[in-house]
């Protein structure tokens, strides 16, 4: 069992919905990025999404692709990103991190190369926004066979027969995004999220994430009422890219503290 299951079989023992915080490796520095991952468990993240810088980052929002390009102008990518976790690893054995990026980066170390580095920095799962799963077959077989779990992407306009497929290949859980568009975008309409997730659990035992809607407390749990995770992205970053060097964690320590107390509170 991944550390990802563990953690969605636990909580679900204790009726818990995760907490699943996102932040771009590299912003706002390069040296914030671990201190910002231990203050993110801290305060309650069950598991965390990292993102790795990219230069066309097309399923964010401006505000994650303004955290791509301050995290690119330090030179960070996916080497770098590797060794981030590395560096986490050494005091935390025990919080999932996924990766989340695209495909780009991974082909141009190669995929198969790419799985034994994740495997060695000790990743737990991975999310390629653009590796469409009828043409990733190998990819996931070698992340599985290191036991990494390749998390997908599922959106409101995905076709049923598409979920099916979608739902065979993930494992760890699947992210459903809860908008049409890109991070950060419009409002939630939880019930009509509500009435997705219902779907989508009549085709998979998988657990469920939601997010790329998630803007405050009250989102978070009402969110957290009908998924098996939420997934706070583009507010996240928007709290580290409002603070100074000297704010920085308190400032995410505080927004945690507001999520985690919503999330619970479901």
């Amino acid at each position: 069992m991944s550390r990802i299951q563990s953690v969605f079989a636990t909580l679900k023992q204790q009726g818990k919905t995760a907490l699943i915080p996102y932040i771009t490796a590299g912003d706002p520095h390069p040296k914030c990025t671990v201190s910002l991952m231990h203050t993110l468990v801290k305060y309650g993240a069950d598991m965390i999404e990292l993102g790795v810088p990219f230069s066309d980052p097309m399923a964010d929002g401006p505000v994650i692709q303004r955290a791509s390009e301050r995290a690119l102008l330090h030179k960070v990518g996916l080497t770098t990103v590797l060794e981030m976790v590395k560096t986490f690893r050494e005091t935390d054995q025990n919080t999932p991190i996924i990766l989340m990026g695209y495909a780009n980066p991974i082909e141009a170390i190669g995929a198969l190369a790419f799985a034994d580095r994740a495997k060695a920095a000790d990743v737990d799962g991975v999310i390629t926004v653009d590796y469409p799963p009828e043409e990733c077959g190998e990819f996931v077989k070698e992340l599985r066979a290191r036991d990494i779990d390749p998390v997908f992407l599922l959106s409101p306009t995905t076709e049923p027969k598409r979920v099916e497929l979608i739902v065979s290949q993930a494992s760890g859980f699947v992210y459903y995004v809860s908008l049409k568009g890109v991070t950060g975008a419009a409002n939630l309409d939880i019930a009509e999220v509500a009435e997705r997730v219902a779907s989508i659990r009549q085709k998979t035992n998988l657990p469920v994430g939601v997010g790329f809607g998630i803007r405050d407390a009250a989102t978070a749990k009402a969110t957290a009422a009908i998924a098996d995770a939420v997934v706070v992205g583009s507010r996240m970053v928007l709290a580290i890219e409002a603070s100074n060097e000297d704010n920085l964690l308190s400032n995410v320590a505080t927004l945690m503290i507001e999520l985690k107390a919503a999330v619970d509170a479901a």
